[in-house]
């Protein structure tokens, strides 16, 4: 039997097989169900690549922006000195469209003080004291920064998906391709390499495929939930850091 085994490798490495090891013509002539699994598997690797580009570019911007945003509001020329006329200024610096995690959270915070201090977006008259009012503030931080993080997790899941399917889908190519080659060898009598070698390299494939795609997924997932968590936690701080001041310089009492 190992003489026989020997042989068949030996005539396989020798090019005896009549069928092409090539991979992409075994992919060419792979079986309706495998073609389905590689399609699948091959828009799956696709939409994570391009939801990895994007997230790349979302991430890096908003990490930049809100950097900068932070820079000019803790401004060392001016210093603590906290009044209606620097949140006005500040406020009135923000982009339309486009902002900053950080500098959306204090666009709420500033709309809420300016209606608590009977104000309009753009002009808080008088530093008035309502005690109360500090929780309405707190709200509108809280609500703009989970609306952030949402923001910023968009399709973000859809990696973690394809990280914990794609080597199923694989997995499911390859027992498709082991099947039809023993389906072979019941058919042909005949169990050497010639007929058995195609049919498992096709479904290895599969598999190999499945990984290309998850691999990178999973690595990306990790990475930008990485990213985000730290810009939510900058949105954190400066919410606490944005209600300290209000407390002691608009809403105190």
């Amino acid at each position: 039997m190992r003489q026989v085994i020997f042989a068949n490798l030996v005539s396989l490495a020798a090019g005896g097989s009549s069928k092409s090891l090539d991979p992409f013509e075994l992919i060419r002539n792979a079986s309706p169900v495998v073609m389905l699994v590689l399609a699948v598997l091959a828009g799956m690797s696709l939409a994570s690549w391009f939801i990895i580009g994007a997230k790349i570019v979302r991430l890096g911007q908003a990490s930049r922006h809100s950097e900068a945003f932070l820079d000019q509001f803790w401004d060392p020329q001016l210093g603590n000195v906290w009044s209606v006329q620097r949140m006005e200024r500040l406020y009135a610096t923000l982009p339309r469209e486009g902002r900053a995690p950080v500098a959306s959270v204090f666009h709420a915070g500033y709309v809420e003080l300016a209606r608590v201090l009977g104000g309009s977006d753009e002009s808080a008259r008088s530093q008035r004291h309502y005690g109360g009012d500090i929780d309405n503030v707190a709200r509108a931080l809280r609500r703009s920064a989970a609306n952030e993080v949402t923001s910023l997790e968009s399709m973000v899941p859809f990696l973690a998906t394809t990280g914990s399917t794609a080597p199923f889908v694989g997995l499911f190519g390859t027992v498709w391709g082991i099947m039809n080659s023993f389906i072979s060898i019941g058919a042909q009598k005949n169990a050497s390499l010639d007929v058995v070698a195609p049919g498992i390299a096709e479904a290895l494939i599969a598999t190999a495929i499945g990984l290309a795609a998850a691999i990178p997924a999973v690595m990306a997932y990790n990475f930008f939930m990485r990213r985000i968590n730290v810009l939510s936690s900058e949105m954190e701080n400066f919410s606490s850091d944005y209600l300290n001041i209000v407390r002691r310089h608009f809403l105190a009492g």
